[in-house]
């Protein structure tokens, strides 16, 4: 019977008319075949890529491509022997072995039964790479740091505690930078494609990246900053995620995810310490209160929101509810370094100053959490940072690819400064520690220095070698 398919209009329903098969006529074989891209790859992006790739291979083994799958670790046994799972290494870790629980993956609960089935069964099959030629990565580690025709697009900037350090989002990367802008220091290379935030741990030995592969996985980086390695890797959701943010004592990590969730985690173990799915929206960025009891998240659904640490209870929203209140997403947040004031932008183009605890039941309407708002920028703020003594503030803005950068008076919202030399849409924002330099960056890829007073231009500089040559690598995301 020859197969085909014909459309079919009935009384203005469309139906699909297909062959049918006789029982036994479809390929059971093809059915049951296990794809290693659908099936087994995001399995091991999931459970195992964050203690088994380029920039920290626990027991020698690396798993973030194909080809490592089948080499030999630390075990100097191969991860895969094609069809023969019992002598697979990675099924032998992912099992249980003469009573004792499954060894892999390390710290965290054992795969589920239909997991382990499905690496069980494609490396029965034959083990076969059905990736699709399009979507082969170009290999991108810290032997083969990302190559760039054009500036990435820059999404964060962090100044190290110490005022030593400007830390750059690239392409797979972090740019450590002198923050004078006069040298790169180092590369951190990882496996997120894209990376959306950064963070210094309040002692400065620590730096945090979120980001991810978007539609494939988010990803949560933990680097050490003196030795330039990766302490932590964590695989999060199938999307990027947003806003690092550390507790006081350096001990938690906070982050948004795509799925609309607020999470938190030990920052030494990486293990999950809290969850808050309150939010109808993507989370983008958040804070810790003061005494460390309380995360702050904003968020795509015109909202910030108020949750215990301790419990994972979603308190409050701290700002107004009603409807038209507030015009657009929230895209960030910071808090002041003193007190629980909590700085703010998102579509309206407004930044504003909020208290975070409510002293004053609900009332229908109000918006009564509200300190100050400062004047409209253009477009959208993306970008909001208090000074170290919180008397200041700065906030980046895009619109139509352009952008401003404008410097506050936290105490009575009256304009310091604009800065000079801003020419394309505004990303990242941060006050160098002594307040004298901010730093800022955005959609051309330029980082500009700034003098916090005056707003003059110190230096402009592309954080990344740039080549002429064509390349298959990253240039603009």
């Amino acid at each position: 019977m020859a197969v085909f398919q014909r459309l079919f209009l009935t009384s203005g329903i469309l139906w699909l008319a297909v062959p049918c098969l006789h029982a036994g006529q479809q390929d059971a074989k093809t059915s049951d075949q296990v794809s290693y891209y659908k099936d087994i790859r995001p399995i091991f992006q999931l459970h195992c890529q964050g203690c088994h790739q380029p920039a920290k291979a626990q027991g020698g083994f690396v798993m973030t491509g194909y080809a490592e799958l089948f080499k030999k670790g630390d075990h100097d046994i191969p991860g895969v022997m094609v069809g023969q799972p019992a002598k697979s290494m990675i099924l032998t870790q992912i099992t249980s072995q003469n009573g004792k629980p499954p060894a892999m993956p390390r710290g965290k609960d054992p795969l589920n039964a239909h997991e382990v089935d499905l690496i069980t069964r494609w490396v029965a099959q034959g083990a076969r790479d059905d990736t699709p030629a399009s979507a082969r990565d170009v290999l991108v580690d810290m032997d083969h740091p990302p190559v760039y025709q054009l500036p990435p697009v820059i999404t964060s900037v962090a100044y190290s505690p110490d005022g030593s350090l400007l830390a750059v989002a690239g392409y797979h990367e972090i740019l450590l930078h002198k923050s004078d802008g006069s040298g790169l220091v180092a590369r951190l290379v990882g496996l997120s494609e894209r990376v959306q935030s950064l963070a210094f741990s309040p002692d400065g030995k620590w730096l945090a990246a979120t980001g991810g592969n978007p539609g494939r996985f988010g990803e949560v980086q933990i680097w050490d900053v003196a030795k330039k390695k990766l302490k932590l890797s964590l695989p999060v959701t199938f999307d990027t995620v947003y806003g690092a943010s550390w507790s006081r004592d350096g001990t938690k990590l906070a982050f948004g995810c795509a799925d609309n969730s607020l999470r938190a985690i030990d920052a030494a173990t990486g293990k999950q310490i809290l969850f808050q799915g309150g939010h109808g929206d993507w989370v983008l960025d958040t804070v810790f209160s003061k005494d460390d009891s309380h995360l702050v998240s904003v968020s795509r659904d015109m909202s910030m929101k108020l949750t215990e640490v301790v419990t994972q209870r979603l308190v409050d929203n701290i700002t107004s509810i009603t409807p038209g209140a507030l015009k657009g997403g929230l895209m960030a947040v910071d808090r002041h370094p003193t007190k629980d004031d909590l700085l703010i932008g998102g579509s309206d183009g407004a930044p504003k100053i909020y208290q975070m605890y409510r002293t004053k039941a609900r009332q229908i309407g109000d918006d009564f959490n509200l300190i100050r708002k400062f004047p409209a920028m253009t477009g959208r703020v993306f970008a909001v940072k208090y000074n170290k003594d919180g008397s200041r503030i700065i906030a980046g803005s895009s619109y139509n690819g352009k952008g401003e950068v404008h410097i506050y008076q936290a105490a009575d919202g009256k304009l310091v400064t604009k800065l000079e030399g801003v020419k394309s849409a505004m990303y990242a924002v941060a006050f160098r520690p002594d307040g004298a330099q901010v730093a800022s960056a955005g959609f051309d890829g330029a980082v500009r220095l700034n003098d916090a007073n005056n707003g003059k231009l110190i230096r402009e500089f592309v954080p990344c070698p740039l080549t002429a040559t064509p390349v298959a690598a990253a240039g603009r995301r």
